[in-house]
């Protein structure tokens, strides 16, 4: 069951799940739409770097240092926003942590992210097959963002960049592990003695 606007209020008053910070709370204003909420894109954008050829292996760990060590990151503000290149991906998040916790013997949510239709019109993918904020998830919402449009596009601060459509789960979930709980961080989580600098 997919949340109404005024549910989806009734719910965070109410703690079941949380989406910090919330940039209003009149349903019928912005963010909200009718069964979803938007959210923002934060002021950093991280680049993959492709100055040599190399294969990605998941069989293998450490996705996450290996981004980290080979991107470029990059501060974007009002009067300079990113242009990201047509056939280009980059790697940003959200403002808005969200958290949706196991409730035992309660209710719980679980979401979708997608990408606005003012976005996608632009040729804008705002993730790429992976729309599942799981139950049990607290962190920001990594989005896989690729041009498939024919012209450059401006990512800038605080843009609504894509919705989340919140949904019920059936039943009582028991957590199991997220390689990305807690992540505030667009490649993932790293502590600092993974970081490629670190000593």
């Amino acid at each position: 069951m997919i949340l109404s606007n005024v549910q989806i209020l009734e719910a965070l008053k109410e703690g079941l799940f949380e989406i910090d910070p919330l940039e209003g709370n009149d349903p019928t204003q912005a963010p909200f739409n009718t069964s979803a909420v938007d959210l923002r894109l934060a002021s950093e954008i991280v680049v993959p770097n492709c100055n040599e050829p190399v294969q990605l292996d998941l069989r293998k760990p450490g996705i996450a240092k290996f981004l980290f060590a080979n991107s470029n990151r990059f501060k974007i503000i009002e009067d300079q926003p990113y242009a990201l290149k047509p056939s280009k991906l980059v790697l940003a998040r959200t403002v808005e942590r969200v958290a949706f916790p196991i409730r035992t013997g309660g209710v719980c949510y679980s979401a979708r992210v997608e990408g606005r239709s003012s976005v996608a019109r632009c040729g804008i993918l705002v993730h790429c097959t992976a729309p599942t904020i799981h139950a049990n998830f607290d962190g920001t919402i990594t989005l896989e963002i690729i041009n498939l449009g024919p012209f450059e596009f401006l990512l800038y601060p605080n843009m609504r960049i894509c919705q989340l459509i919140i949904e019920e789960v059936k039943g009582m979930p028991i957590k199991a592990p997220n390689q990305f709980q807690g992540q505030s961080d667009p490649v993932g989580v790293l502590t600092s003695a993974q970081k490629p600098d670190a000593n």
